[in-house]
């Protein structure tokens, strides 16, 4: 292995004659890759599903519930410290990742030491050794946090997206492997350890870089702050994705937690996968961007737009097709997801834009504000989910859309478009076309279901169908629409100069 400890692994002054021509090819690659985890996840979520009943499910969600929040705690917003400063030394890289390093190991003591009090809030013996190994997982990744952000610095985007692709499958393989071996619950906990343990090898080796030994660093305290209000924020908001399932767990039992976790994986995860990667390529690019404003504007809303065009028509044909998708991608035991998935379709369609606005906090230096917002937003959510409660998981499920879509994003495009270059009215712009064109998809789809021969059709022959015609209504309303339609152009201009270059290069 190079190493690449020097200054080599953190210089970005090179990236700067290219950056648009990086940040367009890398997402791009982003893109692509993600079309891929998605795809892996689809197959993991299919395959297992038929695999292990409900109850699986909602066993693991019970641990992971609970102690999601100390992941945020374990990164402790470094890697974030690290893509965002311009300026940063070896040794204090190398002072980031021995504080991610213990964290990790400190975050794992504290999950093996809670393990009996998880088991018993839930009144689930087996959930004491459950929480034990996945404890391991944080002293795992608490090992290669910073190699991570050292490759987003870099915005060597092919190499983390072949790395997250590679590491997707070989959770999948892992975990259905143990499935068919009868291991039960156990296959869930396999597919996560196994996943960290390659990331975290792989990004060691892609990276090159090494730590230096531990010692104080100058320097720290300013990354420090950004990586407090990072964590801050990231618990924040996401409390609500950490009350939801531990109140359904408690209050409902397994079941019908693991029909919710199976709903919210099928759904809220590609979301969550697609806003992972638009951070990784969006950070780096509008750090570099932050004294040209009218650049920055121009970049930060053609991502915006280009991920609604993405999300919002896909989350109205969730809508409209939940029956046919619950059947194709579950199966018959899941049949009681339906309205647990059309309601979180709700919730996806502008959850990925809402939380894309982050970038704008954190990229002009206003990482308190985005603590305020994520504060006020979890709070909104926590109480819907209370008051959904009552009514199962489908009254969780639609405490959640309406808070996302009725106040929670609105908060969100207030609160970034009151300063900085980006406007409010600029947000609300960037999704309207697909607002709309989600609007005549669902619609379209809705009648289309109308026709006696869909209606009977297998599920898989339906949804190929019925996605076929919101596609085509989502084409028509977009090229109707001047902007949507240069967002398109723009895509297709640029596969096309990546393929010219693949061919001069070959």
């Amino acid at each position: 292995m190079t190493n690449r400890s020097g200054h080599q692994a953190l210089r970005v002054d090179h990236l700067q004659a290219d950056l648009a021509g990086r940040s367009m090819r890398g997402g791009a690659v982003t893109v692509g890759a993600l079309g891929f985890k998605i795809a892996i996840q689809f197959g993991t979520v299919i395959i297992l599903s038929r695999l292990l009943p409900p109850q699986a499910f909602g066993i693991l969600a019970m641990v992971v519930a609970l102690t999601e929040f100390l992941e945020y705690i374990k990164e402790f917003g470094l890697s974030t410290a690290t893509i965002q400063k311009r300026d940063i030394t070896h040794d204090q890289v190398s002072a980031l990742f021995w504080m991610n390093a213990t964290l990790g190991v400190a975050v794992a003591l504290v999950m093996v030491a809670a393990a009996p009090l998880i088991a018993l809030f839930y009144g689930r013996p087996e959930l004491t050794e459950i929480a034990r190994w996945l404890a391991v997982g944080f002293v795992i990744t608490g090992m290669s946090t910073q190699h991570s952000a050292l490759l987003a610095r870099q915005m060597r985007f092919n190499t983390l997206a072949v790395i997250g692709v590679s590491c997707e499958v070989l959770g999948m393989v892992a975990a259905i492997a143990a499935a068919l071996a009868g291991a039960d619950f156990w296959s869930l906990v396999v597919q996560r350890l196994v996943y960290c343990s390659a990331l975290s090898v792989a990004t060691w080796t892609a990276g090159g870089w090494c730590p230096g030994r531990p010692r104080r660093c100058p320097g720290l305290m300013p990354l420090l702050v950004i990586g407090g209000s990072m964590t801050g924020s990231a618990i924040i908001n996401n409390l609500g994705r950490v009350v939801e399932p531990a109140l359904i767990g408690w209050w409902w039992g397994a079941l019908p937690l693991g029909l919710y976790e199976r709903s919210h994986k099928l759904l809220m995860s590609p979301m969550n996968t697609a806003t992972a990667p638009i951070y990784s390529v969006g950070m780096p690019a509008l750090s570099r961007l932050d004294e040209d404003t009218g650049q920055y504007r121009r970049a930060y809303l053609s991502l915006s737009e280009k991920l609604s065009m993405a999300t919002v028509p896909a989350a109205a044909l969730t809508v409209a097709s939940a029956d046919l998708i619950v059947a194709v991608m579950l199966g018959a035991q899941w049949r009681e997801a339906t309205a647990i998935v059309a309601w979180l379709g709700v919730a996806a369609a502008l959850s990925p834009v809402g939380v894309a606005t982050g970038l704008l906090f954190i990229t002009q230096g206003r990482a308190p504000e985005l603590l305020k917002v994520g504060a006020i937003g979890s709070t909104i959510g926590v109480i819907s989910a209370v008051i959904g409660l009552p009514f199962g998981a489908v009254g969780v499920a639609a405490g959640l859309a309406l808070s996302t879509m009725l106040v929670r994003v609105p908060l969100c495009f207030w609160f970034a478009g009151r300063k900085g270059p980006v406007t409010v009215a600029d947000l609300y712009a960037s999704v309207m076309p697909s607002l709309l064109a989600a609007g005549l998809a669902l619609a379209s789809v809705s009648a289309f279901r109308q026709i006696p021969a869909v209606d009977n059709a297998q599920p898989i022959v339906a949804l190929i169908l019925c996605s076929g015609v919101g596609f085509a209504a989502t084409a028509i309303c977009f090229c109707c629409i001047p902007r949507s339609r240069r967002a398109l152009q723009s895509v297709l201009d640029l596969v096309w100069r990546m393929l010219a270059h693949r061919r001069a290069v070959a």
